[in-house]
């Protein structure tokens, strides 16, 4: 889905208000906005069968469960068509959180999270550089994650 929408005032103070608080009554923003329940309940269908609303979730927060170390690796295949097998691979790795085919020196760029850095160097080793057409990897451990955000509205 590329096509572009076109979202008025109310949708980007309805976009807005989820955004920040994913949780935040109808009726509170219907209140904030001066239109009826039913009118926010319709403009959220409209945004979601447009494809610009994703979803909704919760965030966890890794640290509270003991992960603690986050890296981007830059994965080298031996050959292009080795992609889609090595995302399959990658994908059953639970410590993968995202997977991104780039531009640049790496075939794709992964993030993943862990416990600490020993089971890092378990999951690089025994995981993920074992996979069948990865030449090499190249990690780049996180020390602070300084901005989360989403796109602007």
């Amino acid at each position: 889905m590329n096509k572009k929408i076109e979202i008025d005032g109310i949708d980007k103070t309805i976009l807005r208000a989820l955004m920040k608080d994913a949780r935040t009554p109808v009726l509170e923003i219907a209140r904030g906005v001066g239109i009826s329940g039913a009118a926010i309940h319709q403009r959220l269908r409209k945004l979601e069968n447009s494809g610009l609303i994703a979803g909704s979730k919760f965030v966890l927060n890794p640290k509270v469960l003991g992960f603690t170390t986050m890296a981007f690796v830059g994965v080298f295949l031996e050959k292009a068509k080795n992609n889609s097998d090595a995302v399959k691979q990658l994908k059953k790795i639970p410590e993968v959180l995202e997977c991104h085919y780039t531009t640049g020196n790496w075939s794709v760029l992964i993030k993943i999270l862990c416990k600490d850095n020993e089971h890092l160097m378990s999951v690089l080793n025994k995981e993920i550089q074992p996979i069948s057409g990865v030449s090499r990897t190249e990690t780049f451990i996180s020390l602070d994650q300084q901005i989360d955000r989403q796109i602007k509205i």
